[in-house]
């Protein structure tokens, strides 16, 4: 979901909505990428920023959320704004086929709407269909990523590549292998992953059968009103929470309604309401829409799929900080400890991946996925975006109980040849840019 563009009358409410979690007073008075990028170069980010078109906002934008395969007139509309948001300097197309309203797309779609990316020599990242038992199954999930790069010749990013579930657990190496001899066959297809075994994602995204979600928040809480429909769901959702470890395994991490169950497992929740896990996942969503830390994966797969040199080292989180708005909740720990994590695990205390090549799988290597000009290595002519630290002084303070906690042991941080931090501390100034598809 590239929830800032492009915007209609549904999108910009939805926008709107998210905002008003964090007591935001933007003002969403643009509709496409071109403004919405302008609206960043203008007020000067502190970092570099980049943006991707999510199919899910794409196909709300042209279809709305009914749960239809696309006709021609459709597809074309979609092609139409891949192709205008092209030209406004997206970096390319990423899809979340487990989510409404990507879940209610078929193959062809995909395909089609990644053609007009591949002619420009983007990326295709997906968030594939299924990362477990669910919907397609895991492994054919990996297979239709491979497959569109098939149909397509496009950069295909498989994110974020995990084996989620007791049924999956210690096959890690089986979807790298996948990979390997798609990458044989001459599919360019790569991977990243995050280095945690808990992962993370909306509420109506870990704990309802897709079938619930379709026509949007306001459908599914009638749905939930009729009681043999909220039976079926909640036989569904029993499914889910056994496969984050149980109800202890799933954790609220944000819920601006009550913020006093934040950081409480469902197992905890239900006690509050007494009731059942799975009534409370529906109860918690009555509410309001939240987001749960979930433990979804094993150790051994993480080593296992971190140690692979076509998997980019990538949060998958959020641009948080430790005041204001956006330190409210208790998110995953990956938006301020991922990459510090990975080294400090990895490289220094397992010995499992070499300085070097971590170090590769945080530049050089997403750069050249994501086809960003000048950046990713140190060169002459290069922009000056460099990190200096030494490896086994760096330590991850963010926790899954106290979040929101900077890393610490990072020397220099230098943002486009101007010094944004040292000894660990931010240095006043913003020198992040926007960086655009069509720079030179």
């Amino acid at each position: 979901m590239s929830f800032c563009a492009p915007l209609n009358s549904y999108s910009k409410q939805t926008l709107s909505d998210r905002l008003g979690k964090y007591d935001s007073d933007v003002k969403v008075d643009w509709d496409d990428f071109n403004d919405w990028l302008n609206k960043i170069e203008a007020n000067k980010p502190s970092i570099n920023v980049a943006a991707q078109l999510g199919h899910g906002v794409l196909r709300s934008f042209v279809m709305g959320m009914k749960a239809v395969s696309a006709n021609p007139d459709d597809l074309e509309g979609m092609k139409k704004v891949v192709r205008s948001s092209i030209d406004q300097g997206i970096l390319g197309f990423s899809t979340g086929l487990w989510y409404a309203p990507g879940s209610y797309s078929h193959t062809e779609e995909i395909a089609e709407i990644t053609k007009v990316v591949a002619e420009h020599d983007l990326l295709y990242s997906s968030h594939i269909r299924s990362e477990s038992d669910d919907s397609s199954g895991l492994f054919p999930a990996h297979a239709e990523a491979i497959e569109i790069g098939r149909r397509t010749g496009a950069k295909i990013q498989i994110s974020h590549v995990k084996s989620v579930g007791p049924k999956f657990w210690g096959r890690g190496n089986e979807l790298l292998e996948g990979m390997y001899r798609a990458r044989e066959e001459g599919i360019d297809v790569a991977g990243d992953q995050y280095p945690y075994e808990w992962s993370s994602t909306p509420t109506s995204g870990c704990m309802f059968p897709r079938w619930s979600l379709e026509g949007g928040r306001e459908k599914t809480l009638e749905r939930l009103k009729d009681k043999s429909i909220r039976e079926q769901i909640k036989s569904e959702t029993v499914n889910y929470i056994n496969r984050f470890h149980g109800a202890e395994g799933c954790v609220l991490a944000e819920f601006s309604s009550d913020k006093r169950l934040e950081g409480m497992s469902l197992s905890e929740i239900s006690e509050e309401f007494s009731c059942t896990a799975e009534e409370a996942a529906m109860r918690l969503y009555e509410i309001s829409e939240g987001s749960f830390v979930l433990h979804s994966m094993e150790e051994k797969d993480i080593d296992t799929i971190g140690m692979s040199d076509i998997i980019a080292v990538a949060s998958d989180g959020n641009s948080l900080r430790n005041t204001g708005p956006l330190s409210s909740g208790k998110p995953h720990p990956r938006s301020y400890g991922t990459n510090t994590r990975f080294i400090e695990d990895m490289v220094v205390n397992k010995k499992l991946v070499p300085i070097s090549k971590a170090i590769y799988r945080m530049t050089a290597l997403p750069a050249s996925r994501l086809g960003l000009k000048k950046r990713g290595e140190i060169k002459k002519g290069y922009f000056a975006d460099i990190n200096i630290f030494k490896p086994e002084e760096l330590r991850e303070n963010a926790t899954y109980v106290d979040p929101h906690q900077y890393s610490i042991g990072m020397k220099y941080v230098i943002v486009n040849g101007n010094i944004a931090l040292k000894d660990s501390k931010k240095i006043a100034g913003r020198f992040g840019q926007v960086i655009r598809s069509k720079e030179g």
